[in-house]
C-alpha cells in the first residue's frame, strides 16, 4: 500500500485538486484507491458531495475512540475511490489532546489495518503545522508539494520545507518529496518567473513539468467529480497523468534498489 501525503503550509495552491485528481487517474486504471481528508475545513469531504458539518462518523471519529479505521470509511460515486471524510471538530485536537501518549501516530496505525484493502492512500492536509499534519507526514511514504506559480506562495514552501526537516529529524525514516508547480499561466511574467526561480532553488526535487490553469477543474468540483474522471482528455487532467507516470517510476525505482540492496 502506497501513502501520499499533499501539503503545504499555505493554503489556495492546490492541494485538493492535487489530490482528487491524481487519485482519479489512479482509479481509472483500477487501483483501490483511500482519500483521507485531513483538513478541518473540509475541501475535500465538500468537494465529493458530504457536508462536513453533518457526518456523524469522521476522521475524528478514530482520534476521540477506539472506532476501526474501516468503519470510518465511505464509498464515493467513483468507482475504486473511497473517502475517510473530514469533519470541522478536527480543529479542536490539539487542544484535547495535549500531550497525550502516541498522538502523532494514530494514523500510521490505524492505517496498518488497510494492507490488502487500497493500494493507494492520499492524504490531504491541512495548511498549518499541528496534530494533523504531524501525523500525515508520520504516515506517508511520499510527499507531494503543490505551490502556486507565484511569489508569495513560494514563502509557504519554505516554511513547509523547514516542517519537513524537523519532522525527518524525529524520524527512524526518512520519506521524498516532490514539488508540483501550479496554475502556471504562460503568458503572464510572473508565472515564468517564479517558475524559473523555483527551478534553480529546488533543482532535483522540484517536478520538471507543470500544472497548468484551467477553468475544468472548478467545473469538475462544482459537479463533484475528479477532472480526471470527468474530462480526462482536459489540459489539467493530462498534465496530473503526467505526474503521476513520474510518481510511479519513482516509486518502481525505489523498489528496484531495495531489491538490489536487501
Amino acid at each position: 500500500m502506497n501513502i501520499w501525503a499533499v501539503a503545504n503550509q499555505k493554503g489556495g495552491v492546490g492541494k485538493t485538486t492535487t489530490a482528487v485528481t491524481l487519485a482519479g487517474h489512479l482509479a481509472r486504471r483500477g487501483k483501490a484507491v483511500l482519500l483521507i481528508d485531513m483538513d478541518p475545513h473540509g475541501s475535500m469531504t465538500t468537494y465529493l458531495g458530504h457536508d462536513p458539518d453533518m457526518l456523524d462518523q469522521s476522521l475524528y471519529t478514530l482520534f476521540q475512540s477506539a472506532s476501526r479505521i474501516k468503519d470510518v470509511i465511505i464509498p464515493t460515486d467513483v468507482e475504486n475511490l473511497s473517502l475517510l471524510p473530514a469533519s470541522t471538530a478536527l480543529a479542536t485536537l490539539d487542544r484535547q489532546l495535549g500531550t497525550q501518549e502516541g498522538k502523532g501516530l494514530v494514523l500510521k496505525n490505524g492505517l496498518k489495518s488497510l494492507e490488502g484493502t487500497f493500494d493507494y492512500v492520499i492524504l490531504d492536509c491541512p495548511p498549518l503545522l499541528g496534530i494533523l499534519m504531524v501525523n500525515a507526514l508520520a504516515a506517508c511514504e511520499h510527499l507531494l508539494l503543490p505551490v502556486q506559480t507565484e511569489f508569495l506562495a513560494m514563502k509557504g514552501l519554505e516554511r513547509m520545507l523547514r516542517t519537513i526537516g524537523m519532522i525527518l529529524n524525529s524520524r527512524k525514516h526518512s520519506f521524498g518529496y516532490t514539488i508540483v508547480p501550479t496554475m502556471f499561466d504562460r503568458r503572464t511574467r510572473a508565472s515564468l518567473e517564479a517558475l524559473r526561480t523555483m527551478r534553480e532553488q529546488f533543482g532535483t526535487e522540484l517536478w520538471d513539468s507543470v500544472i497548468p490553469i484551467d477553468t475544468q477543474f472548478r467545473e469538475a468540483s462544482r459537479v463533484g467529480k475528479p477532472l480526471s474522471i470527468m474530462t480526462p482528455s482536459s489540459r489539467g487532467s493530462r498534465a496530473y497523468e503526467a505526474l503521476l507516470d513520474r510518481l510511479l517510476g519513482q516509486t518502481d525505482n525505489i523498489r528496484h534498489l531495495q531489491l538490489v540492496t536487501s
